[in-house]
């Protein structure tokens, strides 16, 4: 039978119905438990890895349960990386999701990673529950094998898992299994991943009717597996999350830097989640973060993610709402609003120095997001700025170049001042994204109390996704610290983009 995209308005709704009251079941059965323990037996969570689906192809397609959790629990777009930093495809992709660390980190970088990996060390979260806490049970079903299987290299979920399931692409096998064992022992932490999405973008491309199709059939699956969620006893409080590995484009294939391929998503519904998109988009790697925390375990420091609740202490996020549209940079799609000159409270730039023209996005630092930097300029290691969120600062020398200017790039961005009365010393820290070339100068640099400004770091080589610390020793009596990132003499070089500044 084929599905079209368009379907009658009441049939729609209809479906969108149906998907509603089950979500509403799922939902209302979890509040119920409000004194039940959130890291005992009565927690269950369940993630369900779609492969290949691109955001943008639910709302087409007949997908009656995805479109119930979209409108009516969390729902984010997100994110992922790109060559050099790792490719966008499936080995890279799970191994982020179910680790909660950046390809840097776990070193999956292809779909066969053999030994070249580092993924023994960094455990899928449902192991971490196991090691936790053994008492809890976990189970995994998984339509592409090389997840749970080793046939690609060290299984990205440990035999460790009480149940572990390689369904050899066989969705409707994958989804019953999982749905079988919810129905016959509920375990406490569960994934589920489906393939055939992912299948019908590499025959048919992401913009044809087979791939709404398997859209349609992943939602079916979906549905199965939350129906047997609905029939547990409604003392049992159940979490559900959905997400994908990467996208696919149009014409079909994945593995690129184009924004659907790098696209993914994280869905949720479950107990006290309501209906809202947040305005800082999470990221994949807090898929483990958010369930290890579901449980109570303690997030290992080593983790990249966080949970998805978490609230931004980064200054420059403050200014989502005053990010603008496009005006020079006429690759970015005029509907994609992400930058902006105007700074926190407290926060300037100083451009003195500062050549004349260029493209006005990037005139001294800018503050922007991963969305609109990255889409500026492909293909030149933004795309690896994975750990800075949200919004960000940037100065980009080689974006501000690409329209006629005179001079050089020389421009500071001044932090607030930070009070360290009493204290001998200061660690000044932030994401440190950067890309050396030319005669650029990348400096921290520090004034004490409103004194002269000082150098603390000089950066004379590529930094990629790092968080950074700049020790600073105080003078007897110092009361105020200010800090500023200065890139200087750059002419058409590259860039330095840095967040969630801190002094400590």
């Amino acid at each position: 039978m084929r599905h079209t995209p368009d379907l009658p308005p009441l049939r729609r709704r209809r479906a969108l119905a149906a998907g509603t009251a089950l979500l509403g079941a799922l939902s209302l059965s979890a509040v119920a438990t409000g004194s039940a323990d959130a890291a005992g037996s009565d927690q269950h969570v369940l993630v369900v890895g779609i492969d290949g689906l691109r955001y943008d192809k639910i709302a087409p397609a007949d997908a009656p349960n995805l479109d119930a959790m979209i409108a009516n629990g969390y729902s984010a777009r997100t994110t992922l990386y790109a060559n050099p930093f790792a490719p966008t495809l499936s080995g890279p992709g799970w191994a982020t999701n179910l680790t909660g660390v950046w390809p840097d980190k776990h070193q999956v970088k292809s779909n066969s990673w053999g030994t070249s990996s580092t993924i023994t060390s960094y455990p899928d979260f449902l192991t971490r529950l196991e090691q936790a806490n053994p008492s809890l049970t976990t189970f995994a079903a998984a339509s592409w094998n090389p997840i749970v299987d080793g046939s690609a290299g060290p299984p990205l979920i440990t035999s460790k898992v009480d149940t572990v399931r390689a369904e050899s692409e066989d969705d409707a096998k994958a989804a019953s299994d999982t749905a079988n064992q919810i129905t016959s022992a509920a375990p406490n932490a569960s994934f589920l991943h489906l393939d055939e999405v992912d299948e019908a973008g590499h025959a048919s491309g992401g913009a044809s009717q087979a791939y709404l199709d398997a859209v349609h059939d992943a939602d079916a699956r979906l549905g199965q597996v939350l129906r047997a969620v609905q029939a547990r006893p409604s003392s049992e409080r159940w979490k559900v999350i959905v997400t994908a590995d990467h996208g696919h484009t149009d014409v079909g294939g994945h593995g690129g830097s184009t924004p659907v391929e790098r696209g993914s998503f994280i869905l949720e519904t479950g107990p006290g989640i309501g209906r809202q998109t947040p305005a800082i988009a999470p990221k994949n790697v807090d898929i483990a973060a958010e369930v290890l925390s579901t449980f109570g375990v303690p997030l290992p420091a080593v983790l990249d993610g966080r949970p998805l609740a978490t609230r931004s202490a980064d200054p420059f996020d403050a200014m989502v709402g005053s990010l603008q549209a496009r005006q020079d940079e006429t690759g970015v799609p005029a509907d994609v609003k992400g930058w902006t000159h105007s700074m926190p409270s407290g926060w300037s730039v100083d451009n003195t120095g500062m050549g004349t023209g260029g493209v006005t996005e990037w005139r001294g630092w800018a503050l922007t997001t991963d969305d609109f930097w990255t889409r500026a300029a492909p293909d030149q290691g933004r795309e690896g700025n994975v750990r800075e969120r949200g919004v960000f600062a940037v100065a980009d020398s080689d974006e501000w170049a690409d329209k006629s200017f005179t001079g050089t790039f020389s421009s500071r961005i001044v932090s607030p001042a930070y009070d360290v009365s009493g204290r001998t010393r200061a660690t000044v820290s932030f994401w440190n994204h950067y890309r050396r070339s030319g005669n650029q100068t990348a400096q921290v640099q520090v004034s004490v109390d409103g004194g002269a400004w000082t150098t603390a770091a000089t950066y004379a080589a590529d930094v990629v996704a790092q968080r950074s610390s700049v020790a600073v020793t105080l003078p007897a009596g110092a009361k105020t610290l200010r800090v500023r990132w200065a890139l200087t003499n750059a002419d058409n070089d590259w860039f330095w983009a840095i967040d969630e500044p801190s002094v400590s």
